[in-house]
């Protein structure tokens, strides 16, 4: 996988939902992850790999608005042929799309779960497509084409053996102050920038993390009691990040969990 030499990636990701049923059932479904554990209050789903998904239903919680939070979690599958059956399959099922974008590192559909958190399923381009400046990896934001992307594509039975949480983008009330927190506290280097936006990476890939004020400029801490991201796990071999919890300024945490080697 494109992230597996990182000393830094992600694990996985836990949502706070009001219908655990139905958020679950979505993920499933949808996005094909398989139930690893299921309890009355919280759903573990992935792959035969492990969890990437962990939903915490609360009943009482007050969907988030357009706070600091979760702007997306990304969905890596291994090939373009995964991705253009998952294409083909969404589209039989009648999915809803927010958008479609080739980004010069990778190519991206983009939809939301039921209870709007937002989801990225993506595939990357090889590296050596990847045009690079020291640290910095140049993205972009084109129209992607979904018909060369489906036409060799396989048939969708799942999500793909190998499929992981590649990264997760995040909504901040400052860009300045989450790239501090993301370089100094969580040791990943910024890939590249946009005025209101900031891309991080470990072991020279594009991203792990993202932040952007696009919809929350200006945001505090995040509400309690309120449905969306709850945490985030990084996989961390020890020698570049201790393990352990820490709170970012809008009241994101993140769980770093010692591994050897990230098999992300």
């Amino acid at each position: 996988m494109a992230t597996s030499d990182a000393p830094i990636s992600i694990g996985q990701v836990a949502l706070t939902v009001r219908d655990l049923d139905k958020t679950a059932t979505f993920y499933e479904e949808v996005i094909g992850l398989g139930l690893i554990e299921r309890n009355g209050e919280s759903a573990f789903l992935g792959t035969e790999a492990g969890t990437l998904i962990e939903l915490r239903q609360d009943r009482n919680a007050r969907p988030f608005p357009k706070e600091a939070g979760l702007f997306h979690t990304a969905f890596l599958l291994p090939s373009k042929q995964d991705l253009g059956a998952w294409l083909i399959y969404a589209d039989e099922r009648g999915v809803r799309l927010d958008g479609a974008s080739h980004h010069g590192v990778s190519e991206a559909l983009y939809l939301n779960d039921p209870e709007g958190n937002g989801i990225e399923i993506y595939r990357d381009l090889p590296r050596e497509a990847w045009k690079r400046q020291g640290d910095t990896i140049h993205m972009t934001t084109h129209p992607l084409d979904l018909k060369s992307l489906t036409e060799d594509a396989t048939q969708w039975q799942g999500a793909p053996q190998g499929t992981v949480i590649g990264h997760v983008h995040l909504r901040v009330g400052d860009v300045s102050k989450a790239a501090k927190f993301v370089t100094d506290e969580l040791s990943m280097v910024q890939t590249f920038e946009l005025p209101s936006a900031r891309w991080f990476g470990s072991g020279g890939y594009h991203h792990h993390l993202a932040a952007n004020a696009w919809q929350s400029k200006g945001a505090g801490p995040r509400s309690v009691e309120t449905t969306g991201l709850a945490s985030v796990e990084l996989l961390a071999d020890p020698a570049s990040l201790t393990p352990g919890q820490t709170v970012d300024p809008w009241g994101t945490e993140f769980t770093i969990t010692s591994v050897q080697a990230c098999a992300a």
